[in-house]
């Protein structure tokens, strides 16, 4: 018998236990690290996908707001464009028999055209805009709201060439009231010179006059011209801040924006080099299933986009913030200005409302005769004049008894809100400011939306209120309401607002008045952030504070960039977590800001006594406190079991569920940036 053959090759080595372990380890990490890559990239072409649809829906915008231009087929020019405005212009000023009606017609355009103008101004950003383009804008805006007021001026002469032909039956004069949107006109010709009819009331109105006796017998025409805006005041009446204070401003950013870049550069070397330490690493079986997720957690705590990519997009938020930043800082330097006239209004501490009333006294230019068939009518050359009361040569005291104050009734705009009685101011011609001299016996029934004031001579006047009469605020709250929409109460002293935000609009849900719902054409109409806050403040419900706002209240000032920072993760935040105001507020210094945050899933239902999380944000550090809004005295002492974070990205995902922090990555730039505009439009850590 053969003997057997040996076998071949040799005696396979066992894989210990150890060896499997590290084996099963090193695919686990090379699976995750693939998953990672993956995940990355997806992240990367998702970013750069909504980046070039937000670019397309730009340009498609733009296109689509030319071409319904273009199709309107109006003859309204781009007031952007420099010779389609003046080819406008130019053109109707060579219309020279236009009746009120076509005027206040034709108004709607140019007032449109004005907006415009005024919108672009404020939306472009600094950068964006020229200095010629800014003076050919503004320019623009000038001419078009002078040419619309000598054209109301034309349009009334042509109107009172034809009095005679016009006077009421009864009392022998023309009486004329003509309204619409923008624009509220009445016209009394004083046909008969009657010494005793010196009570003018408008028909169907409680708009008047009582005048002396020597207007009720003079070739006089009274004018009332209620515009509902404002062309009288300055465009822009700012303060400016002195050049040490500019240049100190100036160092200041551009050190700091040094200090935020190396930061950012240096977390992000730290940040590469703790992964490459990390897939590096081989833990044992244990440590690995217990802290494997932790590791993962801590050492890729949001990954939204690659090193390049956070890098710029961190740059950009750097650059966002700073300008921000420096703007606050830029008008908190200004100082209260002192160069005010005797009885000179303060356009920084009040506001005008309701627009302009603009009361004329005119000499009654020849009437239209009638002859064989055809209407005569004497055209003086120098146009309509106005008749000068009292007249410049009453010097004696006999003299000025004899031209008493003139005492008007005015009916106050029904879509504008009066918190306190309203007070009355005259334009300056010669110092080009409001004032409140020559005016006395003020009166305001508020029920019956009438005011009442004796008027020494006959000038635009306009009314005037507080424009802080809102802040400080009591409180304020901004909660999800769905997907890319959030609601932001703010509640004063006297009023409570309700705004929705969704996308790049605006919205004015609910306003309450001493506690009462109040019903305003505001209500329902989605807006731009600025078209939204312009209407706001024409209506009287201004919570927008300036830039020299802190010079008129007692404000709980912060520091500008950590406002600017708080309201910006704020608003990141909005889509999942709801913020409200905190008492404690007030008591840490300006570097500091706290407020409440709690998760707030849109499944949920609302809640009594919602359990939130008191925080306390200085910018580059966010920390939950230990004590809560009942608590008898503040303390900065940390939460137990709760650590610092930079953001508060990271502060809440300690607390928050997975649900909410994925719904954080859902909303869109257009939303974050609408809800960040309003946040700082309204300033709320530093005015509650």
């Amino acid at each position: 018998m053969a003997p057997k053959a040996k076998k071949s090759g040799s005696k396979k080595k066992k894989i210990t236990k150890a060896d499997r372990l590290k084996q099963i380890q090193e695919e686990e990490e090379k699976r995750q690290k693939e998953e990672e890559e993956a995940r990355v990239k997806y992240e990367k072409e998702e970013m750069e996908r909504l980046e070039m649809q937000r670019i397309e829906n730009e340009k498609l915008q733009k296109l689509e707001a030319k071409w319904k231009h273009y199709i309107q087929c109006d003859g309204s020019p781009d007031p952007s464009i420099a010779q389609e405005i003046n080819t406008f212009i130019t053109l109707w000023k060579e219309e020279t028999n236009e009746t009120l009606e076509e005027v206040i017609e034709k108004s709607k355009l140019v007032l449109n055209l004005i907006e415009k103008l005024k919108l672009i101004l404020l939306e472009t950003p600094p950068y964006d805009l020229q200095g010629k383009n800014i003076i050919q804008y503004q320019g623009s805006i000038l001419e078009l709201q002078e040419l619309l007021h000598l054209k109301f001026n034309r349009a009334t002469e042509i109107l009172l060439r034809q009095a005679s032909t016009l006077a009421d039956l009864d009392s022998g004069n023309m009486e004329k009231v003509i309204r619409d949107e923008s624009v509220t006109l009445y016209i009394w010709a004083n046909l008969k010179k009657n010494p005793r009819h010196r009570s003018i009331r408008f028909s169907e109105t409680q708009t008047g006059f009582e005048i002396p006796r020597i207007l009720a017998t003079s070739d006089i025409a009274l004018r009332l011209l209620h515009t509902h805006y404002d062309h009288v005041t300055p465009l822009s009446p700012v303060l400016t801040p002195s050049q040490e204070n500019i240049s100190i401003i100036t160092d200041f950013v551009k050190e700091e924006v040094k200090t935020l870049q190396t930061a950012v550069s240096k977390d992000l070397q730290e940040e590469k080099k703790q992964q490459e330490n990390e897939s590096n690493s081989v833990h044992e079986e244990e440590t690995k299933a217990e802290g494997q997720g932790d590791v993962e957690e801590q050492m890729c705590p949001v990954q939204e986009e690659p090193e390049t990519t956070k890098y710029e997009m961190e740059m950009k938020l750097i650059s966002e913030t700073v300008l921000a930043a420096q703007e606050l800082l830029l008008e908190n330097a200004c100082e209260k200005p002192n160069f005010f006239e005797e009885n000179e209004v303060d356009l920084c501490q009040f506001t005008t409302l309701g627009g302009v009333y603009h009361l004329d006294i005119l000499e009654l230019p020849p009437q239209c005769k009638p002859m064989k068939g055809w209407m005569i009518v004497e055209i003086l050359k120098e146009g309509l004049q106005k008749y000068t009361y009292p007249p410049e040569t009453a010097e004696d005291l006999e003299a000025e008894n004899a031209f008493p104050p003139i005492e008007v009734t005015l009916e106050v705009h029904e879509n504008v809100i009066f918190f306190e009685n309203p007070m009355v101011a005259r334009w300056d011609a010669e110092g080009k400011h409001w004032k409140t001299d020559g005016i006395s016996n003020v009166s305001y029934k508020p029920e019956e939306r009438l005011i009442t004031f004796n008027l020494e001579t006959f000038c635009p006047v306009t009314l005037i209120q507080d424009a802080h009469i809102n802040m400080p605020y009591q409180s304020w709250e901004l909660r999800p309401l769905d997907v890319n929409k959030v609601l932001l109460t703010v509640t004063t002293v006297f009023t409570e607002l309700q705004i929705q935000i969704k996308e790049n609009l605006c919205m004015l849900a609910s306003i309450k008045v001493n506690n009462k719902n109040h019903s305003t054409i505001l209500e329902e109409k989605w807006m731009t952030p600025v078209s939204f806050i312009i209407a706001l403040k024409k209506a009287g419900l201004n919570i927008f504070p300036t830039g020299h706002s802190h010079l008129y209240v007692v404000i709980n000032y912060k520091h500008p960039l950590v406002e600017v920072k708080a309201y910006r993760q704020m608003a990141l935040l909005s889509s999942a977590f709801a913020f409200c105001w905190s008492k404690w507020n007030t008591a840490c210094d300006s570097k500091k800001a706290i407020f409440q945050v709690r998760e707030h899933l849109l499944k949920e239902e609302p809640t009594q006594n919602p359990n939130w999380t008191l925080l306390m944000f200085s910018g580059d550090r966010a920390q939950s406190l230990k004590i809560n809004e009942s608590s008898d005295a503040f303390s900065e002492v940390l939460k137990e079991e709760t650590e610092f974070h930079s953001t508060l990205y990271h502060m809440v995902k300690d607390f928050a569920s997975q649900e909410a922090m994925r719904a954080v990555r859902r909303p869109s730039c257009q939303f974050v940036d609408s809800v960040c505009h309003m946040l700082l439009s309204t300033r709320l850590l530093s005015f509650s």
